[in-house]
């Protein structure tokens, strides 16, 4: 069977030419609700963790672009956060992949053929209740936690690389232009790492149920890692960079806008509490 899709502009051809902008759009609702929990999670719990863990494994606190930053503890928080926001998040996820995979022309992977996010959400309960809902789970928590802790702890080794040894040309912590280098080099390590989890947690998500009443097992897949070794012993090791393009195309952009306007509301808020 041919492939439908060969690159990512051919990609986006085709689905505008036969489902038109609503195609390109969809799954967008249950993928407003993932990033809200997700990154509401993640970001807005990075920082009170990573001070937690600076004050009991350093006995300091984390001191921002002023301090000496510790990667591991960096990481650890990242990654904590990630799994955290990555677990509330998982049952949108799920419909999400579903709808976006969905299509009348061109099928990919199983057809669930939601009418809506509210939709899928009452089939998958009614077909494995909770465990169908969190069905794929641990394949996005690997993916988020792997996402987080590369994300967050790079951006904040480079921000502070950058305001330590370009602060003469303006570009201390809080300048929007060091913001904004530190996000576009952290999009392209987030990204490396990330596709592979990526490849793997979209196709756990996407495989077809066992039979009925068995809790919404996957046919394919048993466990994420099992995944990765069908994957890669049948597709080859490149195969986890499946999407790569398209991928760094949305998480480059998002990464950097993320990054500079939380820096913004951080800023923001800053100024409004010493008031």
């Amino acid at each position: 069977m041919a492939k439908p899709y060969h690159n990512v502009a051919q990609a986006f051809w085709v689905i505008g030419k036969n489902e038109g902008l609503r195609g390109l759009q969809k799954g967008l609702g249950p993928g407003y609700m993932y990033q809200i929990m997700l990154n509401g999670t993640r970001l807005g719990f990075y920082e009170p963790t990573k001070s937690l863990m600076y004050q009991t494994f350093a006995g300091r606190e984390s001191g921002g672009t002023s301090g000496t930053q510790i990667l591991g503890l960096n990481v650890a928080a990242g990654g904590l956060c990630g799994m955290a926001g990555a677990a509330l998040g998982s049952p949108f996820f799920l419909v999400k992949t579903r709808m976006q995979s969905a299509s009348k022309f061109a099928a990919v992977g199983y057809q669930h053929n939601y009418t809506g996010a509210l939709d899928g959400l009452r089939k998958i309960w009614s077909e494995g209740r909770l465990r169908g809902l969190y069905r794929g789970m641990d394949a996005a928590m690997m993916r988020a936690g792997a996402g987080s802790a590369v994300q967050l702890a790079t951006y904040d080794q480079c921000k502070t690389y950058i305001a330590r040894n370009l602060a003469h040309r303006g570009l201390d912590g809080t300048s929007v232009m060091t913001h904004f280098l530190a996000s576009m080099v952290t999009g392209f390590f987030v990204c490396t790492v990330m596709n592979p989890f990526d490849v793997v947690s979209t196709r756990m998500y996407n495989q077809k149920a066992t039979a009925a009443g068995s809790g919404g097992a996957g046919a394919l897949y048993k466990n994420p890692l099992q995944c990765f070794y069908k994957t890669v012993t049948t597709e080859g090791f490149f195969s986890l960079y499946k999407g790569f393009l398209a991928h760094y195309l949305r998480l480059g952009p998002h990464t950097i806008l993320m990054f500079v306007f939380v820096e913004q509301i951080k800023a923001f808020g800053a100024r409004y509490s010493s008031k």
